[in-house]
């Protein structure tokens, strides 16, 4: 799994020519983007993680690769607060 950061994902359409874009790349990948988050989760099945960024970039987005692991929501970090 590769997770891209895409914070200039904001709306639909903006999801929908992401996917396009990955899949012109790799038309087999499985593609799961959270917009809230702005993550892109892909498991390509032929492209690299250099030509799924580049496919994103030319799509007129700025992904910006996370980690290569699951989508997971932030935990709360306790501490630096009184009441924490």
């Amino acid at each position: 799994m590769i997770t891209f950061e895409v914070k200039d994902m904001t709306c639909g359409h903006c999801v929908s020519t992401i996917t396009k874009a990955v899949r012109a790349v790799d038309k087999e990948a499985t593609v799961r983007i959270e917009l809230q988050s702005h993550q892109v989760q892909i498991e390509p099945t032929e492209a690299d993680a250099d030509e799924l960024r580049d496919a994103i970039k030319e799509a007129g987005y700025t992904p910006v690769v996370v980690t290569n692991g699951p989508l997971k929501p932030e935990k709360a970090s306790r501490g630096g607060c009184c009441c924490g």
